[in-house]
């Protein structure tokens, strides 16, 4: 399929989530926003579930780019300055406007029942998991780099999604912050010393 004619395709399927929700985000009103017949949708995704499933790809790969391009930018390569990367990346403006933040919410509400979104999930929890908790291992011991990795990656994950649930949508720049303090905090509270 024509990459401009895929990413058409998961910009409406962002649109139409926007719009009506994922429930009634139907194939044809996906189509009806790109312009296309329904059964190009069938045709190149197989329905509205493998549209979602490549739309959240598509959403990820973002995310991945947002954090990789903030580190390779970082001027020292402390862990603190990576994991501010890292928090930054998450909070980027191609993860939080409402479409893509709408899009997000319905993916984590139907990869609880459809086995090929659970396992994107898994992926992008085990990424964001591994590249904090390998931050902190420079840092502290093993155990507390995991323990700190689990605390800082909740601390993301639950100021984006309760900012994405307010009517206003998600402050990016307050989430960012409060997510920098926490971290901070963190840090102050064990030893900058690597682990034996």
């Amino acid at each position: 399929m024509e990459p401009i004619r895929r990413q058409q395709l998961i910009k409406a399927t962002m649109a139409a989530i926007d719009e009506v929700g994922l429930a009634d985000a139907t194939v044809m009103r996906i189509a009806r926003h790109a312009g296309v017949s329904a059964g190009i949708i069938s045709h190149y995704f197989g329905g509205k579930d493998g549209l979602l499933e490549a739309t959240m790809r598509q959403i990820l790969s973002d995310l991945g780019t947002a954090v990789a391009a903030r580190r390779r930018a970082l001027a020292d390569d402390s862990p603190r300055a990576h994991l501010g990367a890292i928090i930054d990346g998450n909070f980027d403006r191609s993860q939080v406007t409402g479409p893509v933040a709408k899009t997000w919410l319905a993916f984590w509400a139907s990869s609880m029942h459809r086995p090929t979104l659970q396992r994107l999930q898994s992926v992008n929890d085990h990424r964001l998991y591994s590249n904090l908790c390998s931050q902190f291992r420079r840092l502290m011991p093993r155990q507390e780099a995991r323990r700190a990795a689990r605390g800082l990656a909740a601390m993301i994950d639950g100021l984006w999604l309760r900012g994405a649930l307010t009517p206003e949508g998600l402050d990016a720049d307050h989430a960012r912050r409060l997510a920098h303090d926490y971290l901070d905090q963190l840090l102050a509270a064990h030893p900058s010393s690597p682990a034996s």
